[in-house]
């Protein structure tokens, strides 16, 4: 081959490779990292970029569509907003600008319209603006790591990083989702924190999502949040007993995904066992309670998992001083998804802080050395999956254990007392939502539920073993019904059917005892309701009623009518005036078995009423209240009263002479529940008071009426918030008079003509705790690793003083055959942390 021939050749090549590695640099519309692009401009033009790679490590843009090497650089300072120095012919400097310019297109997701007047904030700054009919926004000078809010009447609001939104061509476009949901767009006030909202039913809402903080919570827990509330508490200081204005737990109605829970705690009720990771929605009901709900004549807690399909998969991780948990939500495709959580303790691995607390909190007594193997663990899962647009169908499932061996041994003589605990929830639902017109759509939901409990408790040398065991097994169906014949009047109808079979077994070795009982009761109900709005929005009442029939073959059958009200009426824009009214009833509670010798809470155990020795828990309760929202300024006020009848002192608690007697009765509760709250984007302070005044009524004791064992007159909080960028903390302080209890009667304690010995009492519930007052802390930081992954770390202190507060109080014969005085005290300083990631 001639010379010639050879360097054409070698020309050919040459210019070839060079149209090829600019043609790879100038195909317009791949998206490339900035770091490898600026490697190939090198290259190419013979230059060096000087720059941090951390300012730059994240960055992608879409390859230029130009040949000179200026046009290219000021194409890459457009979409990336970096600054680009020249040095001199060869080197070149490229920094992060800490403010850029953003633009952005907002539609609506079903038409594609633009939003007319919609709302564009940066948060943490002054800057905002209104967009025009051509809904496009352009901002200058941002600070790169803010975000946005767009907010618009009946739609979702949109939360928007700055970033993602640099100025480029064509601008981004964002689509705001309709709010489908009757009444959300007329919430009155978002208090506290952010996520908790106060409805005009006069409900609360929690969005754990969007939940910000609260002092001594670093996770968005669903139980500890309602505590927070005025008029809720827990006497105890756990989450499996919620006192919802003077009510006791079991009257209480817990729902996850329309599935009605019995068990709700871990670690004996000092934990959720709900992961609030994937819960979308929690209501909060504490009177006017709609009439598709039945039972819960004190309060209704029903938590929603996501149900939605989402465009992209998500999950987390995190893990802190109890146990880990972990995530996720799998779109399959635009109809299929799957969500799915886990968690577990690692407490039967090793030991924490914050795990010595609980466990002392929970077994603490001086007289014996404990040992124990404890762990729970709970998993979700749901299957979601849309039929088409207007037919949803969903499958859930929740599983909760509690598995504990645990030995007690006497300082003294050296006797074991060996106890075992499994507490299990296994729980099976499944909805259908269809939209049948645009005025009519209908919502099938049917669940399985079952509790198990199983307790062994074996004395030293086996000279008594006692075996008890509580089991729940419920299935139940519901059809609501929804007709919207115009904007302002809604007509709920239904259907609900209950079948729950309890099974209580104990045998007890000496002195030789057994019992095994199965009851079934069976509950059908109507229920309709008009729900209407006026078109200014000043009024909103709702009236229902609910028709029940109560069956429990062989004893008992009935018919309860209840009627619900909800009223609310704006006098101005900020000032509103509120009204609720209800009936409720329940046929089952928790009775209180062996109440000084098991293990914490779990000592409680689900019967059915039987129309006789425990009849059909009923109530009703009224209540007004008028509040006044201005500029993140809100002030609430509202009194009620309640009247529960049909309780019995097997399933109140008693710890005196009326422990075992089961005596028919009632309470009534007269109070006041106070909030102020002064928000801003960074602050938020409030202070609550609750009166309360809550009496029994047992015409078969002496004297009849007396002081509720929740009896918890005053009670107040003062706390707030902090927010500074990504960081945030808490502090609170919690007060309450203490609760009452009965002590032995002072000049003849003993009561020796029975046998064996009773301890005679004063008047029951005559004396009363110390006051309790708590201080808990709480601090969490947000920050990226990177582009998709973010992280927090969060830190929390309860009982940050360290004060000794005594929760309960009774007294019992020692083996000495002497009176002795037992007290449970509160968890001391606990402390806890956690890390977590999303993406």
């Amino acid at each position: 081959m001639s010379i010639r021939i050879r360097k054409l050749l070698l020309f050919i090549v040459g210019i070839t490779c060079f149209l090829i590695s600019h043609d790879t640099i100038a195909q317009s519309g791949d998206k490339i990292d900035l770091s490898i692009f600026l490697q190939q401009l090198e290259q190419e033009f013979n230059i060096k970029f000087s720059y941090a790679d951390n300012e730059i490590y994240d960055l992608e843009i879409h390859i230029p569509k130009k040949d000179l090497l200026v046009d290219i650089l000021n194409d890459i300072k457009y979409q990336t907003q970096v600054e680009i120095e020249k040095l001199n012919e060869r080197y070149y400097t490229l920094t992060k600008s800490n403010f850029v310019s953003i633009c952005a297109t907002v539609l609506d997701n079903f038409k594609m319209n633009t939003l007319y007047g919609a709302s564009v904030k940066v948060l943490g700054t002054n800057i905002s603006t209104i967009l025009d009919d051509s809904g496009t926004f352009t901002l200058y000078n941002i600070p790169r790591n803010s975000s946005l809010q767009i907010k618009h009447l009946g739609y979702k609001t949109l939360f928007v990083s700055a970033d993602d939104l640099i100025v480029k061509e064509p601008c981004s476009t964002l689509l705001l989702a309709q709010f489908y949901q009757q009444l959300d767009e007329v919430i009155v006030y978002e208090f506290l924190t952010k996520g908790l909202v106060k409805q005009l039913d006069g409900s609360l809402q929690m969005n754990s999502e969007e939940f910000g903080i609260l002092p001594g919570l670093i996770e968005p827990d669903i139980l500890q949040t309602v505590q927070a509330l005025p008029g809720i508490e827990s006497t105890d200081e756990t989450v499996s007993n919620i006192n919802i204005r003077g009510g006791s737990n079991d009257q209480n109605l817990i729902l996850w995904d329309g599935i009605k829970m019995y068990q709700s705690g871990h670690f004996f009720g000092l934990i959720s066992a709900f992961n609030p990771y994937l819960t979308d929605k929690v209501t909060l009901i504490k009177n006017g309670t709609a009439s598709e709900y039945g039972d819960g004549v004190s309060g209704i807690i029903d938590m929603h998992t996501k149900d939605d399909i989402a465009d992209t998969f998500f999950a987390g991780a995190g893990f802190n001083l109890i146990g880990g948990d972990v995530y996720g939500h799998l779109p399959v495709n635009e109809k299929l998804a799957v969500q799915f959580s886990a968690r577990r303790s690692l407490t039967d691995l090793i030991d924490t802080p914050t795990y010595d607390k609980f466990f002392t909190r929970v077994f603490d007594d001086s007289q014996v050395a404990q040992e124990g193997n404890f762990y729970f663990y709970d998993f979700t899962g749901k299957l979601l999956y849309d039929i088409n647009e207007k037919q949803k169908l969903r499958f859930s499932f929740i599983n909760i254990n509690n598995l504990l061996d645990y030995t007690e041994r006497n300082i003294g003589d050296d006797t074991e007392i060996q106890s075992a605990l499994n507490q299990k929830n296994l729980s099976f639902g499944t909805s259908l939502k269809s939209d049948w017109t645009k005025k009519f759509n209908t919502f099938l939901n049917l669940y399985h539920t079952r509790y198990k409990l199983d307790a062994r408790n074996i004395s030293g040398n086996a000279e008594q073993i006692l075996f008890q065991n509580n089991e729940v097994q419920e299935t139940a169906l519901k059809l609501n019904t929804n007709y919207v014949p115009n904007e302002n009047l809604t007509w709920l109808n239904g259907y609900q059917f209950t079948d729950t079979g309890i099974a209580n077994e104990t045998s007890v070795t000496q002195p030789p005892f057994e019992s095994n009982a199965r009851n079934v009761i069976k509950s059908h109900a109507l229920f309709s309701e008009l729900t209407f709005t006026s078109t200014d929005k000043k009024v909103f009442a709702r009236g229902g009623l609910r028709l029940n029939y109560l069956e429990n073959p062989g004893t008992f059958k009935e018919y309860i009518l209840e009627p619900r009200l909800s009223f609310n009426y704006a006098f101005t824009r900020h000032l509103k005036v509120q009204a609720l009214g209800e009936f409720k009833s329940q046929a089952t509670n928790q009775i209180i078995d062996l109440e000084q010798n098991f293990l914490g809470i779990e000592k409680r155990r689900w019967i059915v009423s039987d129309g006789d020795k425990l009849p059909i828990t009923k109530s009703k309760q009224g209540s007004i209240g008028i509040n006044y929202d201005h500029q993140n300024f809100y002030v609430g006020v509202e009194a009620f009263y309640k009247e529960v009848d049909g309780i019995s002192t097997s399933t109140q608690g008693f710890q005196n002479q009326n422990q075992f007697n089961g005596e028919i009765g009632k309470y009534d509760v007269k109070g006041v529940e106070f909030l102020i709250n002064k928000k801003t984007d960074n602050y938020s302070v409030w202070a609550s008071y609750t009166y309360n005044f809550n009496t029994y009524n047992f015409s078969e004791v002496v004297p009849p009426d007396f002081p509720n064992n929740l009896d918890i007159r005053h009670a107040a909080t003062f706390a707030g918030t902090y927010t500074l960028e990504n960081f945030k903390f808490g502090i609170g302080l919690n007060y309450r008079t203490g609760k009452p209890y009965t002590e032995p009667d002072v000049e003849e304690p003993i009561n020796s003509t029975f046998f064996p010995n009773r301890i005679n009492y004063q008047e029951p519930n005559s004396s009363r705790l110390p006051e309790y007052l708590r201080t808990d802390v709480s601090a969490i930081y947000n920050f990226n690793i990177t582009k998709k992954l973010k992280a927090s770390a969060g830190v929390s202190v309860l009982n940050f003083t360290s004060r000794k507060n005594i929760l309960n109080s009774y007294y019992q014969f020692n083996d000495e055959g002497q009176i002795e005085k037992v007290e449970t005290f509160s968890l001391g300083l606990t402390p806890n942390m956690n890390f977590r990631v999303r993406f």
